[in-house]
């Protein structure tokens, strides 16, 4: 078994497409090690995306372009700025809320850099913010794009594990304030520190305007979470409803995609589907795999003799993603390690909801943790600045994430509480 993860790893690192990495290093495996057909792999692909909750997938990818492309981030980010713009800090803080409602739209970190950093990081570098903590903070934040619902990466992790997604969501919502939270205390902080104070006057007017302007806008998350947890609907109609009312929204009220627009973003958003759900249908080869060869049993073994302490494998399994996650998107990770940390967390007694979010919020910050976190190229891209000093910048921000992850580890009543208050748990 060992040789399989030696041609999988030497498959990814010589930048091998990665379906085509995991389910080839299956299929030679089965070929020349296997008396069991060589075509399971394409069963076992078309068989794993058989799953209800998987059609949430393309759709929320649909509605966050949608919105994306028809004016919502641009619009929030002028009210959270209207609103509290002003105290120490005030535009860092607009970024994580920004960050915040935009996570809630796309579901991707690295749409959220787009859509927040093209904006905000020329006008915080005008405003005399430094460009490193600039960068830093938009890298970070707009990691909370796959912690916030509608997560994809957590709907991935769900379709892996057969975990709920709802209560995934709601988990996922919980952390992720929790998230903002400690990001809004450090940025008030770094603003009183070094007197990035906002001269301009409070405007009742002008918060009035802001709000009514976005007020359409405001209304996808409403949709997507109260829907969902209202139990009107389930997440995956949710994100049914969520493209009828991005596309009315965009084409209709705010006038800002044209029929043009509409078809680019159609385009845009199969291709991302395309990319997302081939690496499922190689999840399904890999799980299936893993389970048949029992490697997710001998290694559950194997850590289960090296300590009995459930801290202790907390923080193994914490490590363990960190440092793939510096390799790895989340999805990719949750594909490859959520099947042998799930069987692991069980033995343990971990609820799998809490190493679900446990595994996303790892994913999150392996998204701007160098040498490969896709949002520093994301931000390499629209600030010009180098790898070398996008990294240095990152380095406060990955310290005040791994505290918040500490916390989300270790305290699973910050994740569990309201799943378990509104499951009946």
């Amino acid at each position: 078994m060992i040789w399989f993860f030696i041609l999988l790893l030497v498959l990814v690192f010589t930048g091998m497409p990665m379906f085509i990495a995991i389910a080839g290093s299956v299929l030679l495996m089965l070929v020349g090690f296997s008396d069991i057909p060589a075509q399971t792999v394409v069963q076992r692909m078309f068989s794993g995306l058989n799953q209800f909750p998987l059609m949430a997938i393309p759709l929320f990818i649909l509605a966050a372009n949608l919105m994306g492309r028809g004016g919502i981030s641009k619009r929030v980010i002028a009210l959270t700025n209207a609103l509290i713009g002003k105290v120490p800090g005030g535009m860092s803080v607009s970024v994580v809320l920004a960050c915040l409602f935009f996570g809630a739209i796309s579901g991707s970190s690295p749409a959220t850099v787009v859509a927040i950093g093209s904006m905000m990081l020329p006008a915080m570098i005008k405003r005399n913010y430094p460009e490193p903590f600039a960068a830093g903070l938009i890298g970070s934040t707009s990691s909370l794009g796959i912690i916030i619902p509608p997560s994809i990466t957590m709907i991935v992790y769900g379709a892996v594990t057969g975990t709920s997604v709802g209560e995934l969501f709601i988990a996922g919502l919980s952390a992720g304030v929790v998230f903002a939270i400690v990001f809004i205390i450090y940025c008030i902080y770094y603003g009183k520190k070094h007197n990035l104070v906002s001269d301009e006057p409070w405007s009742i007017h002008e918060i009035m305007f802001r709000t009514k302007d976005a007020l359409f806008g405001l209304g996808i998350p409403i949709i997507i979470i109260g829907g969902i947890y209202g139990g009107f609907f389930t997440p995956t109609e949710s994100a049914g409803v969520a493209v009828i009312y991005a596309f009315f929204i965009t084409m209709f009220v705010y006038k800002e995609m044209s029929w043009k627009d509409l078809f680019n973003v159609l385009v845009n958003s199969g291709k991302t589907t395309a990319t997302v759900m081939v690496i499922l249908a190689s999840a399904s080869v890999l799980s299936w795999y893993l389970t048949v060869e029992q490697v997710t049993v001998q290694i559950t073994e194997y850590m289960t003799s090296l300590t009995d302490n459930k801290i202790i494998i907390l923080l193994l399994i914490n490590l363990i993603i960190l440092v793939a996650g510096m390799f790895l998107d989340g999805s990719s990770l949750i594909v490859i390690l959520a099947p042998l940390f799930y069987a692991i967390g069980i033995s343990y007694g971990v609820d799998p909801v809490h190493l679900g979010v446990i595994m996303t919020v790892n994913s999150a910050i392996g998204m701007f943790t160098p040498p490969f976190g896709l949002n520093l190229f994301v931000l390499m891209g629209i600030s010009k600045q180098s790898l070398l000093k996008l990294s240095k910048g990152m380095i406060p921000f990955i310290a005040i994430s791994l505290i918040v992850l500490a916390i989300i580890t270790y305290i699973p009543s910050v994740s569990l509480f309201l799943p378990n208050l509104m499951y009946g748990k």
